[in-house]
């Protein structure tokens, strides 16, 4: 019986060998793609491979009170104190022209307009790496797609918060399409209660102290008891209730 060296560099037929792929994301191994960098650089020790930074559309939904523009805000100036460049952007909050939490906080924002085409706006904006979007439940489907489309096409992430459903209980169609396209889908973990103690789950609209379930879908309004918007001669607010309450229109 001979023995038989193996050449010392000769490769072992039985193992995969990387093709170059030419799409600019790295290397092909059979099937599954390596996404490590734009260049077909093989990894060696020496170098690891640079992971590319891919932007994200987050979507955080509650009923009213239950801090959306609270964390929109922090989430602002976190990114703009770390150097980072981005813009904060709202529509029809209660205090106009800006995003405002009922902790008293607030800060300036750009008002998106129903005619505004949002990857224009970010397309127009040099070195921009994020957007806090507030009150999106009230933007057109088209442009919640529009958001989607600056995070893929600019690579610039969107950090989006919205109501989930209106007053008859139903999903806005801002958070519709935003349920559909958004990469996460996160539930605002602080809970607003009903009076009777139970989670609310519903933003029921309250018209001279009584709930109703048809009307206009955008009326602006607040929660607090002493804040009645008047509405052709009408009070209107809104209350936090619990389904069964909302349902049996039972409100404090």
């Amino acid at each position: 019986m001979s023995l038989i060296a193996a050449a010392p560099n000769q490769q072992d037929p039985t193992q995969a060998r990387p093709t170059p792929d030419h799409s600019g994301v790295g290397l092909v191994f059979g099937s599954s793609r390596c996404r490590f960098s734009t260049s077909c650089t093989a990894r060696t020790p020496t170098s690891p491979p640079k992971l590319l930074t891919v932007a994200v559309l987050k979507f955080s939904f509650g009923t009213m009170g239950s801090g959306k523009s609270t964390v929109a805000l922090q989430i602002h100036h976190n990114l703009k104190e770390a150097g980072l460049r981005g813009m904060l952007l709202t529509r029809l909050d209660r205090s106009g022209g800006k995003v405002s939490s009922r902790l008293g906080v607030s800060s300036d924002a750009m008002e998106v307009t129903e005619t505004m085409d949002i990857f224009q706006m970010a397309s127009a904006s040099h070195n921009l790496n994020y957007l806090v979007c507030d009150e999106t439940q009230f933007y057109s489907p088209a442009q919640c797609d529009q958001l989607a489309r600056v995070v893929d096409d600019l690579n610039v992430d969107i950090f989006a918060f919205g109501l989930l459903t209106d007053f008859r209980g139903v999903l806005f169609e801002g958070t519709k399409r935003l349920m559909e396209v958004a990469d996460e889908r996160v539930p605002m973990q602080v809970e607003a209660r009903c009076w009777c103690g139970a989670r609310a789950t519903h933003n029921a609209r309250l018209v001279n102290g009584k709930v109703v379930y048809e009307g206009d879908i955008v009326v602006v309004g607040d929660t607090d008891i002493d804040a009645d918007q008047h509405l052709f001669g009408d009070a209107v607010r809104y209350e936090l209730l619990c389904r069964r309450h909302w349902r049996d229109g039972i409100p404090r």
